[in-house]
């Protein structure tokens, strides 16, 4: 059951970094504008190509089982800096601060599941795991 579970939480995990690659892909201009809203100016297509760059990767990885390690700096590169930018909840007026702080919440939960994963391996069902365990005939 571990293993099945393990599994379901790697693509959980994934989904949310998947999708987040998705939509800044298929609304790119409004993603490019929210970066504006949000003070990031500098670059914005190299910065957003980037970032469904390490999505994309990183969630693909994540959900395959294979080079985790590479796929949790992709990710943690993206995900933290954004929550901070984000997720400002520190400096947003009081109506806004309680919505916005349990989304940073959020997002560092979301951290700590991919440090879990990161910590305790991806399980018995991944490409990693497919490959080690295969023979090839004739050796």
């Amino acid at each position: 059951m571990k293993d099945i579970l393990d599994l379901l939480g790697r693509g959980m995990l994934a989904f949310i970094f998947l999708y987040e690659a998705y939509d800044s892909i298929f609304y790119y201009e409004a993603t490019k504008q929210q970066m504006t809203a949000y003070g990031l100016e500098w670059q914005q297509d190299l910065l957003l190509f980037g970032a469904i760059i390490l999505l994309t990767m990183g969630g693909i990885l994540l959900l395959i089982g294979y080079r985790t390690g590479l796929a949790m700096f992709f990710l943690l590169c993206y995900w933290i800096p954004v929550t901070f930018i984000v997720h400002s909840f520190w400096l947003d007026p009081e109506p806004q601060r309680r919505l916005e702080s349990i989304m940073f919440m959020k997002n560092i939960a979301i951290v700590g599941g991919l440090l879990m994963v990161w910590a305790n391996g991806v399980g018995k069902y991944s490409i990693k795991r497919l490959f080690a365990t295969t023979h090839v005939p004739g050796n």
